[in-house]
């Protein structure tokens, strides 16, 4: 038995699993039972948390038993295929088999309800037509909306197959830059399963049950309540910096959905209270991007400087460090800015 939603921007259906496939793994089952749907994209739903079974996330290899309720919650996909369009992309790196790109904030990467083109997935196609052949044009790995920096994008289905296993074995090493709340002393790591939240299904959360999630950070740089992280994710999962360092109680910068009430450190100057408060995203950047080529094998690494508006806040609160003393001493490291220079400490 299958029902279907009545929320036009939401994709949602209830079945309930039948004797004659008790037994089978869930991707099979569901793609037997959903047949409307392709295995591939039945399997990022579940991968997701978005189709989930007796109400917790599941692996899609596991095996279903008879009785179990399988339900799917995900944003409603855009009817029609997914059209070229002509985007200013920031390739940072191309050959036979891979792009890289550096995100702009403000650049949704595929479409969805309420961002139905326009998106990195439509610029995409634009550049390399042949993208339409692979799923979601080739794209590997996401980010939010607002966060900006680097992505990796196959370009041949052997080389997406190799991304996507090397994603999933924690072969692919992301770095972040994220400017937080609070005072740091060090570095740590961030051992916290995360789930849609129980009320709100925009939103993730630190739950019992959930999806396996670690994050490692490090201190950067410490200004007056507020410090620059370096950060690296060990899995992915939506918004995981964001629920973790919110989970910390040290929220991003910026962040219009786990940042809670508006807050701006003490002691800082008019302006830069009004600069803080007025940083209209969240602070977070995709800093660095390693991962071995999916086809030669060859070590590859890339960095990116974080973009103009957090590079602008940043230096803003160092500044005010050096003029306002009060013992905080704020210094960036060498090579924040310069993609051809490493950074000191690159086993964070």
């Amino acid at each position: 038995m299958t029902t279907s939603g009545p929320d036009a921007d939401r994709l949602t259906r209830s079945l309930v699993i039948p004797p004659e496939h008790a037994g089978r793994r869930l991707d099979q089952a569901v793609a037997a039972l959903l047949p409307e749907f392709s295995r591939s994209r039945l399997k990022a739903w579940i991968v997701d948390g978005e189709l989930r079974v007796d109400g917790r996330e599941a692996r899609p290899r596991e095996r279903v038993e008879a009785g179990q309720t399988v339900e799917l919650d995900t944003a409603a996909p855009t009817p029609g295929a997914v059209a070229a369009q002509p985007l200013s992309l920031d390739v940072v790196h191309t050959d036979a088999d891979l792009l890289v790109i550096n995100k702009p904030a403000g650049l949704v990467v595929h479409p969805g309800a309420g961002n139905p083109d326009h998106t990195l997935q439509n610029g995409l196609l634009h550049h390399d037509p042949g993208l339409v052949a692979l799923p979601r044009c080739g794209i590997v790995h996401r980010l939010d909306k607002d966060t900006t920096g680097l992505m990796v994008v196959a370009r041949t289905p052997r080389a997406h197959v190799v991304l996507v296993a090397a994603l999933a074995a924690r072969r692919i090493r992301r770095e972040y830059l994220a400017l937080c709340h609070g005072e740091f002393s060090g570095g740590g790591t961030v051992d916290a399963p995360i789930t849609r939240h129980p009320r709100d299904r925009l939103k993730m959360a630190v739950q019992p049950g959930g999806r396996e999630a670690v994050t490692h950070y490090r201190l950067l740089c410490r200004f007056r309540g507020l410090a620059l992280l370096r950060v690296r994710l060990e899995t992915g999962r939506t918004h995981q910096i964001r629920v973790h360092m919110a989970h910390l109680r040290h929220p991003l910068v910026g962040d219009p959905v786990y940042g809670g009430r508006q807050r701006v450190p003490p002691g800082l100057t008019p302006q830069l209270r009004a600069q803080v408060a007025g940083f209209g995203r969240q602070a977070l950047h995709a800093w660095r991007l390693a991962l071995e080529h999916p086809v030669t094998g060859e070590p590859l690494a890339w960095q990116a400087p974080p973009p103009e508006d957090m590079t602008a806040l940043l230096e803003a609160l160092v500044a005010d460090s050096a003029e306002r003393g009060g013992g905080v001493s704020a210094t960036l490291p060498r090579g924040l800015f310069d993609p051809d220079v490493a950074v000191d400490g690159d086993d964070t």
